[in-house]
């Protein structure tokens, strides 16, 4: 059973921050070294500071990225910068954007969950983690005692109670309604009404809950828990951290964008590279074709189509100017190349037969070592930028995974391959937080 709770919600104070587009920022996993310049140059009070704060060479235990997030939160929360709510609440966001060109709107709900080992079932993951990402949330959890972006989180309303729940919550005078440019935005309302939180939390107490977008983050609550009460005193209470910020979603909320994270390739040998094709197991089918550089995307997605029992992988910088696509038909000629605990549904997923048949058993890298040989985008045009400029040798191009079969392999306890999908588009960091000290 679910257990949701409303909270006392710390968030940026009106008063002080005119504009919250100018301070919040993305999730740590995707602030790159660039974007990170841009955020600090932003505004004196962007969240990046505490969420993925710059390191330097002469770091030390007593002076890090984590001890300077602490001092920062610490002093912005003395300043005024950052307020918290007498009232506990429920929290509903309204996420606004746009995407090819069409507007979405996503509305989810921002609450506590209480924490639960895996093998409860109450909260459940579909893909696998890395255990650097672990670390440093842990770390962040230890220096900050608070949740800085929510773990964003899926549930089934198939009666709708919840959505209506929401909607009508979400009637009142918002707390916040900006716009962060290029058609995104967010509307967040504080629900108090003692009738309203019970209702939603009675809603949602029969319901799993499927990690979308934040294994790592849960993970390392996880442990962050086990470790606190390793050092405090026992008690038969409930304790702050044995709750974590979530943002849940309906799978049906027509805003939820999946989108597939291509694998980008670089650091192999000539002929290791040259010799992929003829590697290739006899299930496999090879066209080629001229890649139309003008639009590579629309070429490529449509390289893609076919019958829902094939897989189909698009690979570019086999050959230059080229667009290679390889469909598999027969399952059974790939079969002894996966782990054996993993399920059949596992098995015939695009991801995760280029992880495991292509990337390592072809081309003998290991797909758990991001930033290695293997990164990863969502982006088509920019990987085939990227593998015409150099930068990479290869990118394989993949369909987006459905959120059905998410949450079928989360069911089987199976999990995908590390960066199986990205939700787009992402939490932003530093609009609610949650602070258990």
């Amino acid at each position: 059973m679910a257990d949701i709770r409303p909270f006392h919600g710390t968030h940026y104070n009106p008063a002080q921050v005119a504009d919250p587009a100018a301070v919040i920022c993305p999730p740590y996993d995707i602030i790159t070294p660039r974007l990170q310049q841009q955020l600090y140059e932003a505004s004196d009070h962007n969240f990046v500071r505490v969420e993925h704060g710059r390191e330097f060479p002469q770091d030390r235990d007593t002076d890090n990225k984590y001890t300077r997030a602490a001092a920062t939160l610490a002093r912005w929360l003395e300043e005024g910068v950052l307020t918290t709510d007498k009232t506990p609440a429920l929290y509903i966001d309204e996420h606004r954007f746009q995407y090819r060109g069409k507007t979405y709107r996503r509305r989810s709900l921002d609450c506590l969950v209480r924490l639960e080992e895996w093998d409860s079932r109450v909260v459940r993951p579909h893909e696998a983690t890395f255990s650097r990402a672990r670390s440093d949330r842990l770390d962040m959890l230890w220096a900050l005692s608070a949740n800085t972006s929510p773990i964003m989180t899926l549930y089934e309303d198939a009666a709708g109670r919840i959505a209506e729940a929401l909607a009508a919550a979400a009637r009142g005078q918002p707390l916040f309604d900006f716009d962060s440019g290029g058609g995104e935005g967010h509307k967040l309302w504080a629900a108090t009404d003692k009738e309203t939180i019970g209702h939603i939390r009675s809603g949602l107490a029969d319901c799993p809950l499927y990690i979308a977008d934040g294994h790592h983050r849960y993970e390392s609550a996880l442990t962050y828990r086990r470790e606190r009460r390793a050092c405090d005193e026992p008690s038969p209470g409930d304790r702050p951290y044995d709750f974590v910020m979530m943002n849940l979603v309906d799978f049906a909320d027509p805003g939820l964008v999946i989108l597939p994270a291509h694998r980008l390739v670089r650091g192999l040998p000539r002929p290791v590279r040259e010799g992929l094709l003829a590697a290739l197991p006899d299930g496999f089918s090879v066209a080629e074709t001229a890649l139309d550089e003008s639009d590579p995307a629309q070429q490529i997605e449509r390289s893609l189509a076919g019958p829902a029992d094939e897989a189909r992988i698009a690979v570019l910088g086999l050959k230059p100017g080229r667009l290679v696509t390889l469909t598999l038909r027969d399952f059974e000629a790939v079969a002894a190349m996966f782990p054996a605990f993993h399920a059949p549904l596992y098995r015939r997923l695009d991801v995760s037969i280029v992880d495991h048949v292509l990337l390592e058993e072809l081309l003998g890298l290991p797909h758990d070592a991001p930033g290695a040989s293997v990164d990863y985008t969502h982006d088509i045009a920019e990987a085939a930028a990227w593998v015409a400029a150099g930068d990479y040798q290869l990118a394989f191009i993949i369909n987006p995974v459905k959120s059905s079969v998410l949450k079928t392999i989360a069911d089987e306890g199976d999990r995908m391959p590390l960066k199986s999908t990205y939700f787009y588009p992402k939490i932003p960091a530093g609009l609610l937080l949650y602070r258990f000290a």
